[in-house]
């Protein structure tokens, strides 16, 4: 029989137990499955003493038989890529921020959305921050 101690953060069986990393979510989830599928605990147990639900005990095991242990691991959530500001969008901002250096973010934005790109103002300031094509402020000594 093999269970995860909590408290000293373990796999313990018979003949003796493993170490595991704090923050080691797959070994922790293969362990719930473990317990809940082959040492009798059965699945609604193993999720609850393991703190998930019992939906989430399937879809992990579902998960697991279908790509294995890597499955375990949880993946980033929210979008996987930028689709507001793509390639296309970055270069016109920099192509219209060359072209009119004293133009503002609005402008450019603007110009864009005639143009049929679906941008916001914010965006437009995020890409020019991002390429540092901010407008230059006269410091105090060349004033002088």
């Amino acid at each position: 029989m093999v269970w995860f101690d909590f408290d000293d953060l373990s796999l313990v069986g018979s003949a003796g137990s493993l170490d595991v990393s704090n923050d080691d979510e797959i070994t922790r989830k293969l362990a719930m499955l473990i317990e809940g599928d082959c040492e009798g605990l059965g699945p609604a147990q193993a999720a609850k003493k393991y703190q998930f639900s019992r939906q989430r005990y399937f879809q992990l095991r579902t998960a697991f038989r279908e790509q294995g242990a890597l499955a375990l691991l949880s993946q980033k959530r929210g979008p996987k890529h930028n689709y507001r500001r793509t390639d296309e969008v970055i270069r016109q901002v920099i192509r219209h921020r060359f072209l009119d250096p004293d133009a503002t973010a609005e402008v450019i934005a603007q110009k864009l959305r005639q143009c049929g790109l679906n941008i916001s103002t914010r965006s437009v300031e995020r890409v020019i921050e991002q390429f540092g094509l901010q407008k230059k402020t006269p410091s105090l000594s060349s004033q002088r």
